[in-house]
């Protein structure tokens, strides 16, 4: 890359960046009103069940042991873009790709184990609001997912080139957001739902 093309990616690379902090600024504020929602559904139950007799605890954590865990390895994965080592960067994206993976397939688990009990998103506003707070987080998840392999695949065919590194970052924001996430909906949702 010639030193002007370079002089001139900045600025553009600056700009996406503060455009997806503004993106996630209106998730943020998303969450926020799910949260709020939640807060005010979650005694509504309509004579059904309670988080008390439907969350699993142990479900929750291993949720949270994996999602925290794919953080620390796309941390690597950006340390190793750092230090221009492509195949660190593929290892480590194939890691967090695998544990953000065994989250969904956690989260889906869960759904249909409620679905089947009768405790649907249709039973309670309690429940409404649950489904529709951890499926958005889900569904979030599921994009960061496709958004791996997408930047996999950029960092197989065209390297470790200055836009491929700025992609790279922004998806490292959106995924390190989602950990944020989750741990609003562990500590506001799972935990209270289950003293």
């Amino acid at each position: 890359m010639s030193v002007v093309h370079s002089e001139l990616a900045s600025p553009v690379h600056e700009q996406r960046a503060l455009g997806f902090w503004l993106y996630l600024m209106g998730d943020a504020v998303i969450f926020a009103l799910l949260f709020m929602t939640y807060s005010i559904m979650v005694g509504n139950v309509a004579g059904g069940p309670t988080g008390k007799t439907l969350f699993s605890l142990n479900n929750a954590a291993l949720e949270t042991a994996l999602l925290l865990l794919s953080s620390i390895t796309f941390g690597f994965a950006s340390l190793s873009s750092r230090s221009a080592n492509r195949s660190a960067v593929l290892g480590w994206l194939a890691v967090t790709f695998l544990l953000g993976a065994g989250f969904i397939f956690l989260e889906i688990r869960e759904f249909l184990g409620l679905i089947r009990v009768g405790a649907g998103p249709r039973r309670s506003g309690f429940l409404s609001a649950f489904f529709t707070l951890v499926g958005t987080h889900g569904t979030h998840v599921s994009v960061g997912l496709i958004w791996i392999l997408i930047m996999s695949g950029q960092v197989a065919l065209k390297g470790l080139t200055v836009p491929v590194t700025s992609r790279l970052f922004r998806l490292g924001l959106f995924w390190h957001f989602l950990d944020i996430a989750w741990v609003g909906i562990f500590s506001v949702v799972y935990l209270p739902g289950l003293l």
